[in-house]
């Protein structure tokens, strides 16, 4: 008995061994099984064993994290935390940071990204992106949703288009009004769609470049702190947007705004110091059961 019972002190123990922490952190070793999240339905994103460095600095650590498709997936936790970096991970939008380099593994629909031979253009139309600030082109409304497609080759323009029965346009237009309905936003510019996006309100340009990124037709959406620069009435219309968008898309949203994850996601991804994923579970579970004493320290405000 004394045996068992020394044997169980000292499993405790390791299960309690420091790790590195910010200010105001308790101390507490993390364990799998609050990462290990499980979900019904398809898998829209895998990544396993992700790290990145900026230089010798490592920003991630190990990051094993499964994402539902045709939900709202959070991500929250303290500045330089590491959640911004994990979002750019999702469509390589790191290899764009000379001094960033990323290992391990992450899967679109199965499918490796950071194999050889990855179309990054491809990649990036499967994988939209919405910035925290609203950065639309200093074009016309019109101009902003259909220069993806055009980019791309997805609208039907031209001789061949007026051989087969349809105006120069007629596609484009279509797309377009497609777009800004999705995005929620065209009641509000319909009749003024040749007018320049910049002249727009700040909510009415993010809005606008959701369209923008929905007119490719993308499977993922990344918004990263879609609302933080918005008015509450602007960032009511995007949070609404964003749960309409989830019946079509998956989302993962990064937002220091915890009230906000409660209300719009399916599930949320905590992470803390050092780049490390603490806690993944049913928002409903992070934000009113948590397993991790930091986690919970962290949602009530006792850091961070």
């Amino acid at each position: 008995m004394a045996t068992t019972q020394t044997t169980t002190e000292s499993a405790v123990e390791n299960q309690t061994t420091s790790v590195r922490t910010s200010a105001g952190e308790s101390d507490e070793q993390s364990r799998d099984e609050w990462t290990d999240y499980r979900f019904t339905g398809q898998t829209a994103i895998e990544t396993e064993n992700l790290d990145v460095f900026y230089g010798d600095e490592q920003a991630l650590s190990g990051i094993n994290l499964d994402i539902p498709a045709e939900s709202v997936t959070a991500l929250i936790g303290p500045s330089g935390c590491g959640k911004s970096t994990f979002l750019r991970c999702l469509n390589r939008m790191n290899d764009r940071i000379k001094s960033a380099r990323v290992e391990g593994n992450v899967a679109l629909g199965g499918q490796e990204i950071y194999g050889d031979g990855t179309d990054l253009v491809e990649l990036r139309k499967r994988v939209g992106m919405v910035f925290q600030q609203p950065n639309p082109f200093p074009k016309s409304i019109r101009e902003n949703v259909s220069y993806g497609p055009r980019k791309h080759g997805d609208i039907e323009t031209g001789l061949l288009a007026r051989l087969f029965g349809h105006e120069d346009g007629e596609g484009e237009d279509a797309l377009v009004e497609q777009s800004l309905r999705q995005a929620a936003l065209w009641e509000e510019v319909n009749d003024r769609l040749d007018d320049n996006a910049l002249g727009l309100s700040g909510g009415q340009q993010q809005r606008l470049c959701i369209a923008r990124c929905l007119a490719v037709d993308p499977e993922v959406i990344l918004m990263d702190e879609p609302a933080s620069a918005l008015d509450p009435i602007a960032t009511a219309k995007i949070e609404d947007l964003i749960a309409d968008l989830a019946e079509e898309y998956t989302v993962v949203i990064v937002t220091h705004n915890m009230q906000q994850a409660a209300r719009i996601s399916d599930q949320t991804a905590v992470f803390l110091t050092g780049g490390e994923l603490v806690e993944y579970d049913d928002t409903n579970e992070i934000f009113e059961n948590p397993e991790s004493q930091r986690v919970e320290d962290y949602i009530t405000g006792k850091f961070g």
